[in-house]
């Protein structure tokens, strides 16, 4: 995240430097470093020469950098804070994308039109406390006729479906991007305690991002027993991520809660080089560095920021907006990220999980005592004057962040009446709490909605009960869509183009319900929705596309919501004028996707929802040095599961790890993680876990008989 790659690798990674520069997290890192607990920076300092004795204690240096012809600079102690930035970056969005887009909605569209497409909420949300939000009607003709637009709609061309069908693979990719965790209290457990459960979903590579470990230690409370401290460790970072401490549990998901803000700058009229603040016009601040690259030139660097933050970007009306983002703020990483080591129960950890410098997760609790719990982890700003859903001037003071929210307010549900919590990336809350998590692109609940409905099938849970669910590729997702497609199908429909007739008849006969990977329906079904989306949608876009040609509606994680009224309502005054009724367009979508699936010649019996959705896992090196790639890269296996399931995958992200465990109950947990705990191919545990992740298999949550023994000793 500190934008040195080129230093190691060359000019190939210069953009990616560009970028990260642009958030100047060396200086970030550096800043939060000095205003860090002396406790928690004694540690980073121990972790960093600890790193650096390791590197000496080589006979060579990692094979990758022999492979780049370099050796690895010694670890910083700020360097751990870079880390959990490297987190921000993949999981709250710095571009802000989402909320730009939905700018450019309600500045082109009627705002009944936009607020449609920007859908609250949808049918599949499904909240823990319940409360739902009302989901917006479809706007009648008076607010707007497709028909009658100014700005013309053009059909879809061969090369438009290529560009959106990109599109839809980010979505895919960014969607798997979650993460699900549920908790369920001791009256609901075989064992009379808490059960937690947890599948971080990220983007997976080689080696994984997370690294197992159980830590003894004496217990600071003086409980003469000693203290272990079970799950995963991501390197770089000398803390548990997730696990277990004998006395409580927990997980992670993502939040989706709203951390950044792109603001709008208003330069002072009288002179272009400042711009107005609430204290009056100030100057930009320049600053400037350099990246070094391998093999080349050293590019020079410049970033103008703002009081708010870096400038960011120039909006459809060329206005500049600077980026308002928590990771850019010191304070808050000054913060710790070790909050849960020593906590003894549910409500403890509740409390310490508020203000920490994690980038803010959804946190799920469960202790020894059958309690459960869920708060938000990290830092909310509190804002005033707006909602923080589009960008506005904070020039004049009245619209800002006013410091951080406190402990005491913070958002969280404990000992929930039905006994279970879950999180999947979509609304937790609503009301107030809602409000103050903020509107930041959730996902549709459809997750959400197959967790809870499992847990509450569940009496007496276990830890094998919890690995079924978070394996479980239920298609319920789809089977709507599938039902939709066949009622279109009608025999006349067919009668016009013997190929519906073969793809009518493998929806029937060959749907599973479920996104398995022998299942032929379920990927003609998912990717004609996709072309429904695609054709529903497009002219939409049309109407911004000449003053903001890279706004993309793909951005907005729920757009099923407003799809599945279109197709169900079929109004005609928002239906794509290339088509004459929606049934159209819809068998136009089937005839696409046909021609989609066949264009090289394979039949349509054989295009299985296992072959789209293959693994893709790899080391980064591995295209860069194409000879070894085969023994880089894990196997191409066809995965069962999609972003619409518990078991989200796509071929390059899913479950990081899977996670099941009753505290004080370790032996009977579970944990399986993909590839394996060596980084290095040559050793046995390089891809150890792999075949397991992959076939869904349970490996033990804590370690089991020592094979190998390393003894740390101060020089």
């Amino acid at each position: 995240p500190a934008g040195e790659l080129a230093a190691l690798v060359g000019a190939a990674a210069l953009e990616a430097d560009r970028a990260a520069r642009r958030h100047g997290f060396r200086g970030v890192a550096a800043r939060a470093l000095a205003k860090t607990p002396a406790a928690d920076r004694a540690r980073y300092t121990a972790y960093a020469e600890g790193v650096n004795a390791g590197l000496a204690a080589l006979d060579r240096p990692p094979f990758e950098y022999l492979l780049l012809r370099t050796t690895p600079e010694p670890w910083r102690p700020e360097d751990a804070i870079l880390s959990g930035l490297a987190m921000y970056g993949d999981l709250q969005n710095p571009n802000a994308s989402a909320e730009a887009v939905l700018a450019v909605m309600e500045d082109v569209l009627p705002a009944p039109l936009a607020a449609f497409l920007a859908a609250d909420a949808s049918d599949w949300e499904t909240p823990v406390d319940g409360l739902a939000i009302p989901v917006a009607s479809v706007p009648g003709p008076e607010v707007f006729d497709l028909r009658a637009s100014l700005a013309p709609v053009r059909p879809l061309t061969r090369e438009d479906h290529a560009r959106l069908a990109r599109a839809e693979a980010w979505f895919e990719d960014e969607s798997a991007l979650g993460s699900n965790n549920w908790a369920v209290a001791g009256a609901h457990t075989a064992s009379g305690a808490a059960l937690v459960a947890n599948d971080m979903h990220l983007r997976i590579s080689v080696p994984n991002i997370w690294y197992r470990a159980s830590i003894v230690m004496p217990d600071p409370s003086g409980d003469p027993a000693p203290l272990r401290q079970t799950g995963v460790t991501m390197p770089g970072m000398p803390v548990m991520i997730v696990g277990s401490n004998g006395h409580i549990a927990w997980g992670y998901t993502n939040s989706q809660a709203d951390w950044h803000d792109l603001v709008v700058i208003e330069p002072d009229p009288r002179d272009p080089t400042q711009y107005l603040t609430p204290d009056g016009p100030r100057p930009f601040d320049l600053v400037t560095g350099t990246i070094q690259v391998k093999g080349g030139a050293d590019e020079p660097v410049e970033t103008r920021w703002t009081i708010w933050g870096p400038v960011w970007d120039t909006d459809h009306q060329g206005r500049e907006r600077a980026l308002r983002w928590v990771a850019h703020d010191d304070d808050v990483l000054a913060r710790s990220v070790d909050r849960f080591t020593f906590a003894k129960d549910t409500a403890q950890a509740l409390q310490l999980a508020a203000h920490t410098a994690l980038p803010g997760q959804n946190l799920v609790v469960g202790d020894t005592a059958g309690r459960i719990g869920w708060t938000l982890a990290g830092t909310l700003p509190v804002r005033v004057g707006f909602t923080g859903q589009v960008p506005v001037s904070w020039a004049d003071g009245t619209r800002r962040w006013d410091g951080w929210l406190p402990v005491d307010v913070h958002p969280r549900i404990i000992d929930p009446p039905d006994g279970r919590l879950w999180t999947a990336n979509a609304r937790v809350v609503g009301g107030e709490r809602l409000q103050q998590l903020g509107e930041g692109n959730y996902s549709d609940g459809v997750r959400a909605r197959i967790i809870r409905d499992g847990l509450l099938a569940l009496d007496r849970a276990t830890p094998a009960d919890m690995l079924a669910l978070q394996l479980s590729d239920d298609g319920r997702f789809l089977e709507r869509w599938r039902t939709r497609l066949l009622a279109t199908l009608t025999p006349e429909a067919i009668a016009a183009s013997p190929a519906r007739a073969e793809f009518a008849r493998l929806l029937d006969a060959t749907w599973t319900g479920r996104a398995s990977i022998d299942s032929v329906a379920y990927r003609l079904t998912r990717q004609a929705r996709a072309v429904v989306s695609r054709l529903a949608f497009a002219p939409f876009g049309e109407q911004w596309r000449e003053v903001a040609p890279a706004a993309s509606y793909a951005r907005m994680r729920r757009a099923e919501g407003p799809l599945w009224r279109l197709v169900t309502e079929q109004p005609a005054h928002l239906l794509n004028p290339a088509y004459d009724s929606w049934p159209a367009l819809i068998l136009a979508a089937v005839d696409e996707t046909i021609g989609e699936l066949t264009a090289e010649g394979d039949a349509l019996a054989g295009r299985t929802w296992g072959e789209a959705n293959r693994a893709a896992i790899g080391h980064p090196l591995a295209a860069a040095v194409p000879l070894i790639g085969r023994w880089l890269n894990m196997p191409p296996d066809p995965l069962p599961g999609d972003v619409y399931t518990p078991r989200a995958s796509s071929p390059r992200a899913g479950a990081s790890q899977r996670m099941a465990v009753t505290p004080g109950r370790e032996d009977e947990g579970l944990m399986v993680m993909p590839v394996g705990q060596s980084g290095h191919p040559w050793s046995p545990y390089y891809r150890s876990h792999h075949e397991a992740w992959v076939t869904g298999q349970a490996l033990p949550f804590l370690p089991g008989q020592t094979v190998h023994t390393l003894v740390l000793k101060d020089r």
